[in-house]
């Protein structure tokens, strides 16, 4: 299974949280009310970063594996630090391609009432129509 570990810098806000940004991955960012959250926010924004980066057909960019060579953004405020987050891309990839997603469709009103008083599920005879158009 395919992991990608970045270097994050984790930068103390005056409320307790911390703001989280990537060197190494331009506008990946996030936040968290504590160090624990900031981890788990980072985790999700490297995941949803990196996949878009891939359906966008990017390349990622080759991780700093050295804290000393990371760029740190001029701005960053004292009393920052800089922790290695790991995800594991197929597994996310997995989730988000799998996920349930909305979409509209037009119907005449009389069948949906017809369907609806037959009890049809609309969503899963769409995706089983689907399928089987498609020969999955």
């Amino acid at each position: 299974m395919r992991k990608l570990t970045y270097l994050a810098v984790f930068e103390p806000n005056e409320s307790g949280g911390y703001g989280v940004y990537f060197p190494d991955l331009l506008g990946c960012v996030s936040v968290g009310d504590d160090y624990a959250h900031a981890l788990e926010m980072a985790k999700e924004a490297l995941g949803l970063h990196t996949y878009g980066m891939e359906q966008d057909g990017d390349e990622l960019p080759i991780a700093t594996t050295n804290p000393n060579d990371l760029e740190i953004d001029l701005e960053t405020e004292d009393k920052y630090f800089i922790s290695p987050v790991t995800i594991y891309p197929d597994m996310v990839k997995n989730q988000l391609d799998n996920r349930a997603v909305k979409t509209n469709t037009t119907l005449p009103a009389w069948l949906k009432h017809e369907a609806e008083r037959a009890g049809i599920n609309f969503s899963q005879l769409l995706q089983t129509s689907i399928k089987e158009q498609l020969g999955l």
